[in-house]
């Protein structure tokens, strides 16, 4: 049933999230440039409402909010991982980080675009609301990361050539 697929996939939204949640302090450590750090610190101030919207779905399924493992978002955080230790006091760090951010935020925005879909499908217009309102945020993330490295972190990590 698309109900059981919607709930499912929830819970996968919702473990990703937490986990994106406990990653970006980290990143925006990692992060030289001052612009990518106040890019991750602005987007995690925007994955707690994120997180308190999937709370809301959850409640109009009157299901507990919970998370199942998702491996995707596992193995993006992994990467990223793997970049801030490989690329640590590089020129080229900042544009690890960027394109691992964008990892993230290319599933969330087709997680979130699954779920909006599948919520009108459902008969749930206030889930689906919540989850366009992410859908949203999450897409300008994805638009204002790539701004940020068109104009400055690629520019850089060029520069080191």
């Amino acid at each position: 049933m698309l109900a059981d697929l919607f709930h499912e996939t929830l819970k996968d939204i919702y473990f990703a999230e937490n986990k994106i949640l406990k990653t970006l302090p980290k990143m925006a450590k990692a992060a030289q440039s001052k612009e990518l750090k106040a890019a991750f610190v602005k987007h995690e101030r925007e994955t707690k409402g994120q997180v308190k919207r999937l709370q809301s779905v959850f409640k109009i399924l009157g299901k507990p909010p919970r998370g199942k493992t998702c491996a995707a978002i596992n193995g993006i955080t992994e990467e990223g991982a793997e970049i801030m230790k490989d690329f640590k006091g590089m020129p080229a760090l900042d544009a690890g980080l960027l394109a691992a951010a964008q990892a993230v935020e290319h599933y969330e925005i087709s997680r979130y675009g699954t779920l909006r879909t599948w919520a009108e499908e459902l008969g749930m217009p206030d889930a689906a609301s919540l989850l366009d309102a992410t859908l949203k945020e999450e897409s300008a993330t994805d638009k204002a990361l790539t701004a940020l490295a068109k104009s400055l972190v690629n520019v850089e990590a060029e520069a080191e050539i």
